[in-house]
């Protein structure tokens, strides 16, 4: 089994192909459902204090249903960029690039602010 990017994706694609679901993959659906899983995951954790979200990371039954629904958001990200012809990988290199010039070291570094806050 491949597990690079291409492999997974080539995986979803038979996945859903197998079940005809093709023609209800288009760009608006595939990002609501990002959107959902990526509820679906903040779920999890609504509600909870750090304490509590330590707790949950080293319960084995806890990181299953975490880990559940980040591969649910991965499945999705996955069939779209393997619907539509996006690089991940390359996708994701660019942005890198982009954010590193957004928020550089020396401005940023130790931070959790937005860029233009960064800057001051």
């Amino acid at each position: 089994m491949q597990r690079d990017l291409a492999g997974l994706a080539k995986m979803v694609q038979h996945f859903c192909e197998e079940r005809d679901w093709d023609p209800f993959h288009n760009p608006k659906d595939l990002a609501i459902g990002i959107v959902t899983e990526a509820g679906e995951l903040l779920d999890l954790f609504r509600f909870q204090t750090a304490d509590d979200v330590a707790v949950m990371l080293r319960d084995p039954k806890a990181r299953e249903a975490i880990g559940e629904e980040l591969a649910d958001v991965f499945f999705f990200l996955l069939r779209f960029s393997q619907m539509y012809g996006f690089d991940l990988a390359e996708a994701l290199e660019r942005k890198l690039k982009i954010n590193a010039e957004k928020y550089p070291v020396e401005k940023a570094k130790g931070s959790n602010r937005k860029a233009d806050a960064a800057r001051r």
